[in-house]
């Protein structure tokens, strides 16, 4: 009997990937499709089609079913042996949907194994090009549904986020009121990631209440459809939804034609499949107290969060490891490109000298705070470079080095600031796992744990959502007998402890932040302050 094994699925924005691994979490086969370059006849850019009105972006759902097709013949021509395959799970890009037409169930449920998925299901879409998570083009609908419910807090307060046009209940509304008839054509709405399980299924999957988080529609404390959402979207939604479930449910058994057509076991199971954000919370195994600091492009946070308080940035969603907790997502855009701008300004375009610059300069900056947004920044609104000396007093330049540690520590304190307003509480145990560019930056890495005042570890997330899914493919079948994820992927490698926190650093940081975050007020997006410098 061959060792058995856990698949990982990412259907992300660009490419399909999976990942196999055994029972000691060894990464045993990989591999991906890359849509552009694997599936030029769909003509995609980046995986998706950006409309001339520059704000509809949509990717074509066949693309996905057909790059699924496509890796299992892969796998099946390298001699991977299905038959070890336990149990598998899967991600999707959040907030994309899929719209199953009338009828399409039998021919999920009936798929012959002669025959590739894609040509099987070439007429079961009645929207052949899914909205996904780059679309804008709901404003309209989003202002409905947040008037619907009595305003944008009102809204967070019940769904986790305030309206955003990518989310898929205002995408939803849109495609009900431009295209009614299509909505009636509908019987089942998925999200990319339960569209995904289904493929598995061979039945309609059920969304799971963390990418169901993602939708401005799901109670996140109930865990079940608001009702006054759904009723300012589309009318008869919740039986097009089907009931959330928990994310580490097991779906059922791999439906026939995977077991006729490539050799699966007929006792592996489906569990539930999750976003691509969610996802990677597992595959970082994220724990109570945790952080998660993505320091690329964009610098994302990922939190696990006892007590959330939703607010009116960022997003609350169900915690897709602990049913009971919640994990959060803050958004930062001046990320790295603001962190290059000011190294080439102030530092000649070297690494070094910025993190010289950095150690020249003592922790709290003597008191000389900054705001640097290049691009219009998401948390908090605002834009242009802001500087406060040590009495709050507006000045107009820092020397190169105070300007250096002013943009660090801002940065920090800000991603600090705003993740306390939704709930999160730094804890004795917190762990800070750091990723991207900047975190190979150990300067960079030790004002954050100063910052914090926690000990900060690095960890390489190439493919975080796609072994997050085999992870929480392991956990499905051990869930019900109340093994949490942590105790499942303990022979998981450990992060690496890069800094631990200076001592002193929190009685230093404690008004520093206070003072930070009073001043923000201050510089929130206002036609009138001052531009760009």
């Amino acid at each position: 009997m061959a060792a058995p094994c856990f698949l990982g699925w990412d259907f992300s924005t660009q490419q399909l990937k999976v990942i196999a691994i055994d029972e000691h979490l060894r990464v045993i086969y990989e591999d991906n499709v890359h849509f552009d370059k694997d599936l030029p006849e769909f003509k995609t850019q980046g995986g998706a089609y950006v409309h001339s009105d520059r704000l509809t972006v949509t990717s074509p759902v066949l693309m996905w079913v057909k790059a699924l097709d496509m890796i299992l013949e892969k796998m099946k021509s390298s001699g991977f042996n299905f038959a070890q395959v336990r149990a598998l799970s899967g991600a999707g890009q959040q907030h994309g949907s899929v719209y199953w037409k009338k009828g399409s169930i039998q021919t999920l449920k009936n798929a012959s194994p002669e025959l590739p998925l894609h040509q099987l299901l070439k007429a079961c879409f009645a929207v052949s090009n899914s909205p996904i998570w780059m679309d804008s083009s709901t404003a309209s609908q989003c202002s409905n549904l947040e008037k619907a419910v009595g305003g944008a807090q009102r809204l967070a307060a019940i769904t986790g986020s305030r309206a955003y046009e990518r989310f898929t209940g205002n995408q939803i509304a849109k495609i009900y009121s431009q295209n009614p008839e299509v909505y009636t054509q509908t019987e089942r709405i998925s999200l990319v990631s339960s569209f995904a399980a289904s493929l598995f299924l061979g039945a309609y999957a059920p969304i799971d209440y963390s990418d169901g988080s993602g939708m401005n529609l799901l109670q996140i404390w109930e865990k079940v459809w608001s009702a006054s959402c759904l009723d300012a979207c589309a009318p008869g939604l919740e039986e097009k939804l089907g009931s959330p479930v928990p994310s580490h449910s097991v779906l059922g058994s791999i439906s026939p034609y995977y077991i006729q057509r490539y050799g699966f076991s007929p006792d592996c199971k489906v569990v539930a499949f999750t976003g691509d954000n969610p996802a990677s919370l597992a595959g970082m195994r994220l724990q109570e107290g945790d952080i998660a600091i993505s320091l690329g492009t964009s610098d994302t946070l990922f939190l696990w969060i006892q007590e959330p308080t939703p607010a009116l940035e960022g997003h609350i969603l169900c915690n897709p490891v602990d049913s009971q907790t919640f994990m959060a997502l803050l958004c930062f855009k001046n990320g790295s490109l603001m962190r290059e701008r000011i190294r080439d300004d102030c530092a000649s375009g070297s690494w070094d000298e910025f993190s010289k610059a950095l150690s020249s300069t003592v922790a709290g900056n003597n008191g000389n705070l900054g705001f640097y947004f290049d691009v219009m920044e998401i948390t908090p609104e605002a834009v242009g470079i802001h500087r406060f000396n040590s009495d709050n007093q507006k000045v107009s330049d820092f020397p190169k080095e105070v300007e250096i540690r002013a943009l660090i520590e801002g940065q920090f304190m800000a991603k600090r600031i705003h993740a306390e307003k939704l709930g999160y509480k730094v804890m004795p145990r917190t762990r800070i796992l750091a990723t991207g560019g900047a975190s190979h930056n150990k300067k960079i890495l030790q004002v954050l744990s100063d910052v914090f005042n926690a000990p900060v570890y690095t960890i390489d997330t190439a493919n975080s959502a796609c072994l997050g899914s085999a992870y929480r493919a392991i956990h499905g079948l051990l869930a019900e007998t109340n093994v949490s994820l942590a105790d499942v992927v303990k022979l998981a490698p450990e992060p690496r402890l890069a800094v631990t926190p200076t001592t002193g650093a929190e009685e230093l940081y404690r008004p520093l932040l206070k003072r930070y975050a009073e001043l923000e007020q201050k510089v929130i997006y206002n036609p009138t302050s001052c531009p760009v410098k």
